[in-house]
């Protein structure tokens, strides 16, 4: 009974940290947006978005994402039969890279905040759409388990990636357009 409970924490934390993933590298976006405002009004949206910036990181992905992981691995302790299976050891390496993401998001903050830009606005989108793959790839993995062909399912959301970066760029056309 006790497994059910943490995988029910387990799911609630994992889609708060997406949740915060998401908005933070949208709000990275507004922030390198902020140059083009007019004189008077950049520094202080710049203030304001790094100000949001800190506090979706601190307030909502790290705890996310010790929650996703603590109740994950507490899972994983409940049934240590999960590290022998294929589609768990590959859930986990995703969730070593979405980790890596989450650290290496920071880091972009600690740059903005110098006044660095690290990426431009539509870059930053794109990157934006990197947890979209991170999560269809880790809920088809949690899913389907041992029925999923891995091959194709990374195909698929390579594909699925493509996609997304065609429709970005649609988008970028349009909105300059």
């Amino acid at each position: 009974m006790a497994l059910f409970y943490f995988k029910a924490f387990h799911i609630v934390g994992a889609v708060a940290w997406f949740a915060g993933l998401f908005y933070l590298v949208r709000i990275f976006v507004y922030h390198v947006e902020a140059d083009q405002k007019p004189e008077h009004l950049r520094q202080p949206f710049k203030e304001q978005f790094g100000l949001m910036e800190w506090r979706v990181y601190k307030i909502i992905c790290n705890p996310a994402m010790m929650l996703t992981w603590t109740c994950g691995l507490i899972m994983t302790f409940l049934n240590p039969s999960y590290w022998q299976m294929g589609w768990f050891q590959a859930k986990f390496s995703l969730l070593i890279l979405l980790t890596v993401y989450h650290i290496w998001c920071k880091r972009i903050i600690i740059k903005l905040e110098k006044g660095e830009k690290p990426f431009d606005s539509f870059q930053f989108r794109l990157l934006n759409e990197l947890p979209t793959l991170f999560l269809l790839s880790i809920v088809l993995l949690a899913v389907l388990r041992d029925m999923l062909n891995f091959l194709y399912a990374f195909g698929g959301v390579l594909v699925f990636g493509v996609l997304l970066f065609v429709f970005a760029k649609a988008y970028r056309k349009r909105r300059e357009g």
